[in-house]
């Protein structure tokens, strides 16, 4: 059985010079978490398989993201580092994979320009190329459920499994699904709409939205059926450790990395 990756999320909002984490519930209520460059570099000694920078107001604002950022956290991290937010062209994935980014993660622009993934999954190898779904459930889709895009800040009428189904095919190399619904609630993750996505396709899901404990992350891969789980608050305000969520991991018999 493949490890289970346990990946750090870092919101980042560049309303200052170096960046700040930040993290909210349901993409709002937003509270400070600490400095970017300093998390990641904490988070990678505490054993963290991967770290996320997701520029939160990139593409609401309509500008590129982090790269100082980015350069100044691989100078300190030696672990995978994804990035995302405001990612428009391939010039721009090949500026974040210069600054020292590993993968980049896209939503708004994939559902936009969906040529953009097959045209970056070419360019780049599909193993660079992550695309984050923000999905909420509204019932107005076949599946129940439906992609955001800006952040959260504007529904698309886009199903979200179809979605899924559409950038594999288009040779995305793996999915961030965030639960909008269960995002910084604490109470888990969305366990079917983690099981409907990871079950029905066969690149990665990464699982988002909701963790409160260790045993959230341990139903996402033994319900939700995910590849890695993706948290934020319990690492930000220490309530759990990294070193203890892979403990507990391995104590239900998950197979993790220390």
């Amino acid at each position: 059985m493949l490890t289970k990756r346990v990946i750090p999320c870092l919101d980042c909002d560049l309303t200052v010079p170096e960046g700040r984490v930040v993290k909210g519930v349901k993409f709002k209520q937003i509270r400070y978490a600490g400095e970017p460059a300093e998390l990641a570099a904490q988070y990678s000694r505490e054993g963290a398989d991967e770290i996320v920078f997701l520029d939160i107001t990139a593409s609401h604002e309509r500008r590129e993201t982090m790269i100082h950022v980015i350069e100044k956290t691989s100078e300190e991290v030696f672990m995978p580092l994804t990035v995302g937010g405001g990612i428009k062209t391939t010039e721009d994935v090949q500026k974040i994979l210069k600054a020292g980014a590993d993968k980049i993660t896209v939503n708004t622009t994939a559902i936009k320009n969906p040529d953009f993934v097959r045209e970056a999954s070419r360019k780049f190898g599909s193993q660079c190329i992550v695309i984050a779904i923000d999905s909420k459930r509204t019932g107005n889709t076949p599946s129940g459920h439906e992609c955001s895009i800006y952040g959260g800040r504007e529904m698309t009428g886009v199903d979200t499994l179809e979605w899924a189904r559409k950038v594999e095919e288009l040779g995305a190399g793996e999915i961030m699904l965030t639960s909008m619904d269960r995002d910084g609630t604490k109470e888990g993750f969305d366990l079917e709409l983690t099981r409907l996505i990871s079950e029905s396709l066969t690149i990665p899901v990464i699982a988002s939205g909701g963790v409160g404990e260790p045993r959230h992350m341990v139903e996402a891969f033994t319900e939700g059926k995910a590849d890695a789980a993706l948290a934020a608050s319990i690492f930000h305000f220490k309530e759990y450790p990294i070193p203890v969520v892979k403990k507990y991991m391995q104590d239900h018999g998950l197979p993790v990395r220390f």
